[in-house]
């Protein structure tokens, strides 16, 4: 199928042929007829690509603070590095889409294969949507009509928010196609509407609307017309559906105002704010969250959780719901927002038109199904090399990637790249990261089926760098079909799954190799670490202090179910890494976290734990997210025979009282992940033992299970 992308780094829009996603559970696949270009949400993304880094910056300074933040912790090259690769991914591109019903997911009630439906898709040939950012579409209802859902219920949530009542009189400064929408929607309210715009040709349509207008270009002052046309009393209310970085609007805003009246940010507008023009007035102002209650909640857009209707009436969904009824009962008119209509193949043209600021509303029509029969657009499997390919030599590591998320792209696949391994297929569930990942390190395929890469007859290792939640499951059916697995931390999340890996594991009379991504123990100042360590025999002590940094509460990773919370999911690297210093057993662990606090709403991640080792050895790790981004992420100190060696960051290495070592530096930090990779291939390659042997993998799993079990008692 086709998909429209936008190059981050330079802002190119390319239509891509991008493998069919699978409809997951909550979810709704659905073949596109029709999708509406946001010309001016969609305009903002192209230009920001198209600008230079400089601009970039300028456009996102909280961004370069977290640059900079990084830069003193990791150095330049990994900060640059980072930021080339995020610029470096594909947008899939549109957020207004209307098709037709193909697959319903496991436990979504209320549609059906062949209900047309509207959503936030993207402009794909098919999509595959959360059943909450969906709505069925009344009969009387056209394909074109209904792209204009979402954008209608921006403009909706901005209406609601000012609680107008009928005869009231509201401004809408913006006269896009959100603005042109708001004005038919306030006066379908009974409000009186002012419109507000530099274009004459917008101004006019809100005229046609029933809306007084004001052009901004012919001089016309909106301070003026909206004390006349409110009779002296100031305008009860102001929506801004406006795209500029002036301060203006909202100041006009506040001069047009009455005394206490609600002014609604929509749009993106410069918000420096002036204390004067709202304190007199007392005036609210209140920004806009897109298309109501449910937008950024992930129980509600992922999860599948609605609100109780009689708790919250207006969800997201239902406000797809009332603009539907709307076009349905012809209370609004979006016929004449239209200003192009183009194929899906004529994308190019329909961003340069975006670009140039010449359109208003383009209308992108979709193949039917007699010009593409489903079954083609079903392809899964997507061919990336036409050339030829040679025969896999006997013993050769041939790699099928699941996952192509931020880490994989970024770390684990040029880790491997570099190695003799010969990449076949990568995988990602909606498939645009996988063609990214495909065709910039050099797959020969990618699919959006990750049973293709287990099931395939050539690919006789399977890297896993899915959520957490699915490593098991990945683990076990790669086992079972005799490949080779290198999957990312952790190696499961419950002690029924280790159970059910090392029942299976036991069972295979040639297991093949099992991997986790332990890459610390893989990196230069960590080997060399246990070189020195060798030379005495005596117990050692050692330190370690993550300053592992704030994730919000909802972020997937503190989700138990499916991230494993940060103990299970990211401290077994630091428990690894003792191991592997220490060379003994785990014979005894204790741990404890921080105790409440006022505001404090996750305290695992804030713990301390303690390993002793079969020799007399300790370890302590202080795993910490309070702390500040500007100190070292990962500082390790280990005392033995009155010696002390200190590892900064995986940069910088100094030993204190070490006969014939006083320092490692390295010009840029180095965790393990390309040497960790070029172990394990090379294991494949030549035959020999896993890295780290199946054991230690199972000892430290345990480990994290029990520590994370004392924290909760």
């Amino acid at each position: 199928m086709h998909q429209i992308l936008q190059n981050l780094k330079n802002g190119q829009t390319i239509l891509e042929d991008v493998p069919c996603p699978s409809v997951k559970p909550g979810h709704l696949l659905i073949r596109t007829s029709a999708s509406l270009v946001s010309t001016g949400t969609e305009k903002m993304l192209v230009d920001f690509g198209k600008a230079n880094l400089v601009d970039k910056a300028r456009q996102q300074p909280d961004k370069v603070k977290m640059v900079l933040d990084k830069v003193k912790t990791d150095g330049l090259m990994p900060t640059l590095e980072a930021v080339r690769s995020k610029l470096d991914q594909p947008l899939p591109m549109g957020y207004c889409n209307v098709g037709t019903v193909m697959a319903v997911g496991k436990g979504v009630v209320g549609f059906s294969v062949g209900d047309r439906a509207a959503s936030n898709g993207k402009h794909a040939e098919v999509v595959c949507v959360p059943k909450n950012l969906c709505a069925k579409i009344p009969d009387s209802v056209s394909n074109e009509a209904a792209t204009f859902t979402v954008i209608g219920a921006i403009a909706l949530q901005g209406i609601r928010l000012v609680q107008p009542t009928l005869g009231e009189t509201v401004v809408v400064t913006g006269l896009g196609l959100i603005g042109l929408v708001t004005v038919q929607l306030l006066r379908a309210h009974g409000c009186r509407v002012i419109g507000i715009d530099f274009d004459e040709k917008k101004v006019e349509l809100a005229r046609s609307f029933g809306a007084e207008t004001v052009c901004l270009s012919r001089g016309e002052g909106p301070v003026a017309a909206a004390q006349a046309y409110s009779r002296g009393r100031g305008v009860d209310a102001v929506i801004i559906t406006a795209s500029t970085k002036s301060n203006d609007p909202v100041h006009q805003a506040a001069l047009m105002c009455r005394k206490r009246g609600r002014i609604v940010l929509v749009g993106v507008v410069g918000l420096e704010l002036s204390r004067a023009d709202f304190y007199e007035k007392e005036l609210s102002f209140q920004v806009s969250c897109s298309y109501g209650p449910g937008r950024y909640d992930p129980l509600y857009e992922e999860g599948g959780q609605d609100y109780p209707f009689g708790l919250v009436r207006w969800t997201e969904q239902r406000n797809f719901e009332a603009i539907l009824d709307m076009l349905d009962e012809q209370r609004i008119d979006v016929g004449p927002l239209v200003s192009n209509r183009l194929t899906l193949d004529q994308a190019e043209e329909a961003y340069g038109l975006v670009e140039g600021g010449k359109a208003l509303g383009i209308i992108l029509s979709y193949p039917t199904v007699v010009e593409q029969p489903d079954e083609a657009l079903l392809k899964r499997t997507v061919q990336l090399t036409t050339q030829p390919q040679p025969s896999i030599a006997p013993g050769e590591p041939v790699v099928g990637f699941i996952g192509a998320g931020n880490y994989a792209t970024g770390v684990l696949i040029p880790a491997f790249r570099k190695t003799a391994a010969r990449l076949k297929s990568v995988a990602s569930s909606a498939g645009v990261s996988g063609v990214h990942a495909g065709k910039k390190f050099g797959f020969e395929e990618t699919t959006t089926d990750s049973r293709s890469i287990i099931e395939s007859a050539d690919i006789n290792t399977v890297v896993i760098t899915t959520r957490h939640d699915t490593h098991a499951r990945f683990v076990c059916e790669a086992l079972k079909a005799g490949k080779h697995v290198f999957v990312e931390k952790p190696l499961c999340l419950k002690r029924e799954e280790l159970d059910e890996i090392e029942s299976l594991y036991g069972s295979l009379a040639a297991p093949p190799k099992l991997m986790v991504g332990f890459n610390r123990r893989f990196a230069p100042q960590v080997v060399k670490i246990k070189e020195l360590l060798q030379s005495v025999p005596e117990s050692k002590s050692f330190v370690m202090t993550v300053n592992a940094g704030a994730i919000p509460p909802e972020h997937w990773t503190q989700d138990k179910s499916v991230g494993g919370g940060r103990i299970i999911g990211e401290a077994c690297h630091f428990i690894d890494l003792l191991r592997f210093l220490a060379g003994e057993p785990i014979s005894d662990v204790q741990a404890v976290m921080m105790g409440g606090g006022a505001g404090v709403a996750i305290l695992d991640d804030k713990v301390t734990f303690s390993l002793s080792f079969g020799d007399g050895s300790f370890g302590t790790v202080h795993y910490l997210a309070n702390g500040h981004k500007s100190f070292p992420k990962e500082r390790l100190e280990i005392f033995c025979a009155g010696r002390i060696l200190q590892l900064d960051n995986f940069r910088k290495l100094t030993g204190f009282g070490w006969p014939g070592f006083k320092k490692m530096n390295l010009w840029r930090q180095d965790k393990g992940q390309g040497a960790c990779a070029a172990a394990f291939v090379a294991a494949i390659a030549g035959g020999g033992p896993a890295p780290i042997s199946y054991e230690e993998l199972v000892e430290v799993t345990r480990v994290s299970f029990d520590i994370a079990d004392m924290l909760e008692r």
